[in-house]
C-alpha cells in the first residue's frame, strides 16, 4: 500500500529536482499539476507535446515515483467567451498528452460563481463538460470531476446529476470528504461521506485525503490528513469498499507535516 501527493505540495520547482524531493518523502505517486508544480518548463497553452510529457515523466520514473493523475484547475464556468474556450482548450490538451505522462485521468473542480447568473453558470459547465467528454473518448482517457464547496458543484447529489445529465462513460470522480464539508453539515460528516460513496463510488477514479477541524473562532477549516476529525476509518473503509486499489493522494499537507499525514493514511488504510 501507498499514498501519494499533490506534487506542488512539495514545491514549485525544476520538474527533475522535484521528482527527486517527492522521492525523498517516500512518495511513490503524484497528482501532477504542471503549471502549479514544475518552474523550468513553460506549460502554457500550446506548448505540451509527446516529447515534453515523455520527459517529465521519465524524471519521475527515474526517481521511482508515477504520475498516475494529471491536474488541469482551470474554471469550466467562465462566462467570458475568450476565458471559457482557453480553459476549455487547455483541458482539452491536457487529456490528448496525458498517456504520455503515464496517466490516462484529468482532474478538475468546476470553477466559483461570482454572481447570482446560476442558469448561465450551469449552461456554460455542461458545454464545458460534453465537449471534454467527446475528447476523453477519443483519446481512452478519463475527465476526473471533483465537487468541492462554494463551487458551482459542491456537493456528492449535485455532481451525480451533473453525470446523469452526460451519458459519457469517460467522466470519473474524484472524491475528497472533506471538500463536501460546511459549517451547516460537519457534524453530520457519516452522512455526508456515506451519500458520497453511494451516489458516485463507482465512478470513482482518484480520491484526495486531507482532515479539518473547527478553529478557535468556530469555523470549519481544512488541515492535512491526521490533524483533525475526519473519520479516517469510515473513509479508508468507504475508500477500500468501493474502490480497492484506488490511488490515494494527500492534499493541502505542508512540509513539515507530511511524514505524520502519509503514515496515518498508511496506518488507517492498514486497519481496514
Amino acid at each position: 500500500m501507498s499514498v501519494g501527493i499533490l506534487a506542488h505540495n512539495v514545491g514549485t520547482l525544476p520538474y527533475k529536482e522535484l521528482a527527486a524531493k517527492v522521492a525523498s518523502y517516500q512518495f511513490k505517486y503524484v497528482q501532477l499539476a504542471l503549471s502549479k508544480a514544475i518552474s523550468d518548463v513553460d506549460c502554457s497553452l500550446g506548448k505540451l507535446s509527446p516529447g515534453l510529457a515523455n520527459n517529465i515523466a521519465e524524471a519521475f520514473d527515474r526517481n521511482g515515483v508515477k504520475i498516475p493523475v494529471l491536474g488541469c484547475y482551470v474554471s469550466l464556468i467562465e462566462l467570458d467567451d475568450a476565458a471559457f474556450r482557453r480553459n476549455v482548450d487547455r483541458f482539452k490538451e491536457h487529456l490528448r498528452m496525458a498517456r504520455h505522462f503515464g496517466t490516462a485521468i484529468v482532474a478538475t473542480e468546476t470553477g466559483v460563481p461570482d454572481t447570482d447568473q446560476f442558469d448561465r453558470y450551469q449552461a456554460r459547465l455542461k458545454s464545458a463538460v460534453e465537449e471534454l467528454a467527446e475528447e476523453a473518448e477519443k483519446w481512452g482517457v478519463f475527465i476526473g470531476l471533483e465537487a468541492a464547496n462554494r463551487h458551482l458543484i459542491g456537493s456528492a447529489p449535485q455532481l451525480a446529476e451533473l453525470i446523469d445529465e452526460i451519458p459519457s462513460s469517460n467522466i470519473g470522480v474524484v472524491i475528497d470528504p472533506v471538500n463536501l464539508m460546511t459549517q451547516s453539515n460537519y457534524e453530520n460528516q457519516h452522512e455526508v461521506m456515506q451519500e458520497a460513496f453511494r451516489l458516485l463510488g463507482s465512478r470513482v477514479v482518484s480520491v484526495h485525503a486531507k482532515d479539518m477541524r473547527v478553529n478557535e473562532n468556530g469555523k470549519l477549516e481544512t488541515v492535512s490528513s491526521g490533524r483533525g476529525m475526519l473519520n479516517y476509518r469510515m473513509f479508508m473503509e468507504l475508500v477500500q469498499q468501493h474502490k480497492p486499489q484506488v490511488h490515494i493522494t494527500l492534499e493541502g499537507v505542508q512540509i513539515e507535516h507530511m511524514d505524520l499525514s502519509r503514515d496515518y493514511v498508511l496506518k488507517h488504510l492498514a486497519e481496514v
